[in-house]
């Protein structure tokens, strides 16, 4: 059952210094390894943000690291596209695979040892990962935000239903019916400015930075998004920022 966030953050307030945050994963296993050994050791909850599968070199251990996590109290993921595809295509649904991406974590989980077992635990994992989640003065969402996300709390099982009300912007943040040159969904960031003063969005589902660092726009309405995507899995690496308490 996921935690709300009313039941989550007395929790965590008590047995950890604060969270850390990390960026979309895609398959980069080695990179998630050091983030969540790095947060042990500051006693840090990890929490991150979507996009675990797809492109990366080992989706399977990916996968085992994020359910761990969860098992064991230390950290949990927000529900991503790639999360919500990847789900819907073990479900049996009819999908198209990218053979770089959906394609690539498909064939790896059937090499797998635990192939079966892990495909099972991947389900209910991301059946019941939160679709947004508010802490206090941080939303954290995977694709971008709406005013409406800071009083209403996520729907329950988000990532087994086809998504609805807010949850397409939480996956896939604002997008145009048109389609780039490179056949990606034509995006827009106007939903930033949206963002209140005193509230920062963590998300992450597109590359927004530069220089290889989290990306941060300021919103007109006084508030921050902060994009944590810096391309692990696709040439680029995995990011992540410390939140103290």
């Amino acid at each position: 059952m996921t935690l709300s966030a009313t039941a989550l953050l007395p929790r965590i307030r008590n047995d950890y210094a604060g969270l850390r945050v990390v960026g979309d994963v895609h398959g980069d296993a080695r990179a998630f390894a050091a983030a969540i050994e790095g947060a042990a050791e500051k006693r840090l909850f990890v929490l991150q943000l979507g996009d675990l599968t797809d492109r990366g070199p080992d989706n399977p251990a990916t996968l085992r690291m994020a359910c761990d996590l969860l098992d064991a109290g230390r950290g949990l993921f927000i529900l991503g596209n790639h999360d919500h595809k990847l789900r819907r295509a073990l479900a049996g649904a009819l999908v198209r695979p990218d053979p770089e991406g959906l394609g690539v974590t498909l064939a790896q989980l059937e090499a797998a040892p635990d192939g079966p077992a892990l495909k099972a635990r991947a389900m209910e994992a991301i059946g019941q990962a939160p679709a947004r989640l508010r802490l206090g003065p941080w939303l954290f969402v995977h694709g971008g935000f709406h005013p409406r996300m800071l009083r209403e709390p996520s729907p329950p099982e988000a990532g087994t239903h086809k998504p609805e009300g807010l949850v397409p912007r939480a996956l896939f943040g604002q997008v145009t019916s048109r389609t780039r040159a490179d056949g990606y969904p034509e995006r827009l960031h106007n939903w930033v400015h949206r963002i209140p003063s005193g509230i920062t969005v963590y998300c992450g589902h597109e590359m927004r930075s530069l220089d290889g660092r989290p990306y941060v726009a300021v919103a007109a309405a006084g508030g921050r998004a902060v994009f944590l995507d810096t391309g692990a899995g696709k040439g680029g690496h995995l990011s992540w920022i410390d939140l103290p308490w």
